[in-house]
Parts: structure tokens; C-alpha cells; sequence
């Protein structure tokens, strides 16, 4: 073990500039650094978000909803780049008292329903619609407990693992060892559930799929802290399996690009309004390249 040992101070002081990739944005304290009202679209949910693993759960929803032919749930989705601090304006603290995306405004009830938190997205549309979540107790509850899992799995993932080993300003053994050892143990909680089911919470495609699939499938396919390798993810081929069927999803391809503002221009849609915006950022790629 050769990290120098860190002795905590008896209270603890805040350094802003702490050399991290995300010092500028984070603080320890809540509410709004400044005043801002957030657009608002014409469609009955209005989403305002980024295409990080937990944005992608949402316009996931929304595109299989819209899949399956629910005009009802068309949704306007709304770039908040949280590289600039878009999450810390006073509009979004209303609708996220927490200032993480995804946040989602329903307005399609009066007074307009807020919804944050990914997870509880996934759940209200599910629960709204009567869609991806099965309605025998058994199946639902499973569903549920998956939901769960990745709820307070992730964290250890992207928080631990993501943070120390790819963003961190100095590499450190004690802790890319102690998130890697745990993140290859998710991994393996879902190889073998994964090995008997051909989705998460059994046969059918649910919301465990969508809040799963962004964070591990990402992970496992080096689309995230490249770190595929360095975990060897090849070798949860039942994961890999699992991955690459959803991938597939043809609104799963869609929704993985809403909101997205990096990578390849073919792979970004900033914001979407309508179902015609898909086609036309293709038109547009078109155009570009000649």
C-alpha cells in the first residue's frame, strides 16, 4: 500500500478549487446560484436532462412509450448541461430540489406533477401508463427489487469506482481497489441473474432493463471510464449478452442520443420535441458532410 495517510482535520473546511474535473461545479451546499426559469415545451412532460447513465434511463422510457404507440407520453426534453452549472438554476432547484438530472415536470395533471430522482421517473411512468412493470405481485416485486439494486449500486460505480479511478487528480491504490472489488462484484450479481433470465427481472423487458442497462451495459462495452479492460468486463459474457440485445431496442438507440452533447455528431440529439427531430439530425449530418 503506498498512499500517504491523510489525518481529517477536527471540522472539516471546504477547498473549492480541489483540481478535480467537476471542482467547479461541486459545493456543499443546496438551492440556486442564480436566478432562472426553464423552458417549457408543448408536450404534456417536459424533461430536462443530460445523456449521463441516468439521463438515458428516461428518454429511454419515453421512446419505448412512444414505441409502443402511447401518444400520451410525448415529452419535450431540455438540455441542462451540468458542465456549466445549468443544474443550479432556480427553475431546475424547483423541479430538483437535489440539482441532479434527470428531473421531469408532468403536465399533463393540474396542478403539474415534479418528479426527480431516475429511478422514480422510471417507476411513475411505468405506474402512469401501465407499461414495464408487471402487474402479478411476484413479477412487479422482482422488477422492483432490481430497480433498487441498481439505485443503490450505481452510486459505488460512478461515485466510487468512476470518480477514483478515472477523474480523480491523483490515483490512489486503497480506494481503485476497494471500488473495483465491489464493481466486479455487481457485475457478477448481474452475470448470474442473467445466466437464468434473459432480462433482469425475468423474461419480460421492464424498467430494471432501463435503469441497469445505461450504467453497466455502458461499462461493460468501455463506453464509460474506460475501463472494460482493466476489469476484464469481457468476461461476464452473460452481461455482454444482455447488453448487446437491448442495444439493439430501436428506441433504445434513440433515446441513448437525447440530450447528448458529446462523441461523434451522428450519436448527439441536444434536445428533442418531436419524433421528426431524429430524421432531421440525420438530414443534417447529411448536409454537413458534403
Amino acid at each position: 500500500m503506498s498512499d500517504s495517510t491523510y489525518t481529517p482535520p477536527r471540522v472539516w473546511k471546504w477547498t473549492p478549487d480541489s483540481g478535480s474535473r467537476f471542482s467547479s461545479i461541486n459545493r456543499p451546499e443546496a438551492g440556486p446560484t442564480h436566478e432562472k426559469d426553464l423552458p417549457v415545451g408543448e408536450h404534456p412532460f417536459q424533461l430536462y436532462s443530460l445523456a449521463t447513465p441516468n439521463g438515458v434511463k428516461a428518454t429511454v422510457m419515453f421512446e419505448e412509450l412512444l414505441e409502443l404507440g402511447i401518444r400520451e407520453a410525448e415529452y419535450d426534453a431540455w438540455l441542462i448541461n451540468i458542465m456549466e452549472g445549468d443544474q443550479f438554476s432556480s427553475g431546475f432547484v424547483a423541479v430538483n430540489p437535489n440539482s441532479k438530472i434527470p428531473a421531469l415536470l408532468d403536465r399533463s395533471v393540474d396542478p403539474a406533477i415534479r418528479v426527480f430522482e431516475s429511478g422514480s421517473i422510471l417507476l411513475y411512468l411505468a405506474e402512469k401508463f401501465g407499461q414495464f412493470l408487471p402487474a402479478a405481485p411476484a413479477a412487479r416485486t422482482e422488477t422492483l427489487n432490481w430497480l433498487f439494486w441498481q439505485m443503490g449500486s450505481a452510486p459505488f460505480l460512478g461515485g466510487g469506482f468512476g470518480h477514483f479511478y478515472a477523474y480523480a487528480p491523483e490515483k490512489y491504490e486503497y480506494p481503485i481497489n476497494r471500488y473495483t472489488m465491489e464493481v466486479k462484484r455487481q457485475l457478477d450479481v448481474l452475470d448470474r441473474q442473467l445466466a437464468e433470465n434473459r432480462y433482469i427481472a425475468g423474461d419480460e423487458y421492464t424498467i430494471a432493463d432501463m435503469a441497469i442497462w445505461p450504467w453497466y451495459g455502458a461499462l461493460v462495452k468501455n463506453m464509460v471510464y474506460e475501463a472494460a479492460e482493466f476489469l476484464q468486463a469481457h468476461t461476464y459474457t452473460h452481461v455482454v449478452r444482455w447488453t448487446d440485445e437491448v442495444a439493439q431496442r430501436p428506441a433504445v438507440k434513440r433515446g441513448r442520443i437525447v440530450n447528448k452533447i458529446w462523441g461523434d455528431l451522428s450519436s448527439q440529439l441536444h434536445e428533442r420535441h418531436q419524433a421528426s427531430d431524429f430524421e432531421q439530425r440525420t438530414q443534417d449530418k447529411l448536409q454537413g458532410s458534403n
